[in-house]
């Protein structure tokens, strides 16, 4: 059967066939289309200030792996209670508050707006994380931080899927999460500047959250809500059955059956869970990088003095290309194969992880030498880079592009929140 050359469909919230009447109300309809209209340079200033968005979140989160000592000084702080700040424990919180906010955001269907308040919110209180004086403070700040930027990832990931062609998401995702690696990158050069000009840690903080503020009120100035674009599910049902009318609820007192339905989609998608396992490991290591690595390189390597801007280009000049390469072949050869995605995720974090042992022991391998180790450990870490990388935005698309477009955020958020738990 030919594919319907209707760019809308038009997504109803009664059981009745609309053709069989035309009473319906208009106001609880929601448009989904084929194919996003957006132009070229709504698509590019949007994808610039969701950027900026996200960077600023990544930013603040390696701020203080790379402020460790300090903070643990100024604030006079256990090892304990700074691993409670930066720890699993709060990142699981984070991400279970990413539910409640995504849900509003597909229910209202005004995420532009629930990231705009967001961005606010969690930028407020890295002001506040900066006008600690003890560690309840700041662990009150950075809990009111985690609720701010918890959601701002499905967020972004979300509008993004629905600014631009399916083939050209993976791309546009990527950009998006060059943001990591910038992010850490800008951390590095930013502690090295202040060691040796004895500022403050807390500066950049309270820097940072006021930068925030500003670019929030323009990501709500400037982005404007897309409509939805129909999931790759969708896509094969209408080249295959013709267009149909579907069934979603836009009341409150079907919000709850709206959430078990996304549960039940997400609990027959057995390919979802897969991934989400090998997603979640993978960010593991992630997240043992961000938080943990800086202090233990300069701890093995302590004679050192420029590793911690090294370090911090390596993984801002490596990482980001490696992830913008992984999106653009994805959208080149999304046409041929729709599996890319997961050989990228697959034998990219295989092949990388050979690289990261020899990272960890880089000075042992050196035979002690703290001079050949270093050479060692800035080889292996941008080989690691250049093949772990490739996966990040080519994955997160493909699982916004599979989830239902009503529920693709709060859907986004499940799926971060079972990498956490992993």
């Amino acid at each position: 059967m030919e594919a319907p050359k209707e760019e809308d469909i038009r997504v109803y919230t009664n059981e009745e066939d609309p053709r069989a009447s035309h009473d319906t109300n208009d106001k609880n309809n929601i448009s989904l289309t084929t194919r996003p209209k957006v132009p070229i340079w709504r698509i590019t200033i949007s994808l610039i200030l969701l950027f900026l968005n996200y960077f600023l979140a990544q930013y603040d989160k390696f701020i203080l792996s790379y402020f460790q000592d300090e903070v643990i000084s100024s604030l006079n702080l256990s090892s304990t209670s700074y691993g409670l700040l930066s720890g699993y424990a709060t990142g699981i919180v984070y991400a279970l508050l990413a539910l409640p906010t995504a849900f509003v955001a597909d229910y209202t269907s005004a995420r532009v707006w629930v990231l705009t308040v967001a961005a606010v919110w969690w930028s407020l209180c890295a002001i506040f994380q900066g006008l600690s004086h003890n560690f309840w403070q700041i662990l009150l700040a950075r809990i009111g931080m985690g609720v701010g930027q918890a959601p701002v990832e499905a967020l972004s990931v979300s509008l993004i899927s629905d600014l631009m062609g399916k083939e050209y998401v993976f791309f546009g995702a990527s950009v998006l999460y060059v943001g990591v690696y910038i992010g850490e990158a800008v951390s590095g050069q930013i502690a090295v500047a202040f060691a040796r000009t004895g500022t403050p840690w807390n500066t950049a903080l309270i820097a940072i959250g006021i930068v925030g503020i500003v670019v929030a009120l323009v990501v709500r100035l400037v982005v404007r809500e897309p409509k939805r674009q129909i999931s790759l599910v969708m896509a094969n049902s209408i080249d295959h059955q013709g267009p149909a009318s579907v069934t979603i609820p836009s009341r409150l007192a079907v919000a709850r059956k709206d959430i078990l339905s996304t549960f039940r989609y997400l609990a027959r998608m057995r390919s979802f869970w897969l991934l989400a396992l090998s997603a979640g490991f993978r960010q593991l290591g992630g997240n043992a990088f961000g938080y943990y690595m800086p202090s233990y390189l300069s701890n093995l390597f302590s004679s050192e003095t420029s590793l911690l801007s090294r370090y911090g280009i390596i993984v801002g000049v490596v990482g980001s290309v490696t992830v913008l390469t992984g999106g653009l072949l994805t959208s080149l050869f999304w046409n041929r194969t729709k599996l890319l995605p997961l050989y990228l995720t697959a034998i990219g974090g295989m092949i990388s992880s050979v690289f990261v042992l020899l990272m960890l022991f880089s000075r042992n391998v050196s035979g002690g030498n703290e001079a050949q180790g270093v050479k060692v450990l800035y080889g292996t870490m941008s080989i690691a880079y250049l093949t772990a990388e490739l996966w990040l935005g080519a994955i997160n698309s493909l699982i916004a592009l599979l989830l239902p477009p009503r529920t693709k955020t709060f859907g986004l958020a499940v799926w971060s929140l079972v990498q956490v738990l992993i």
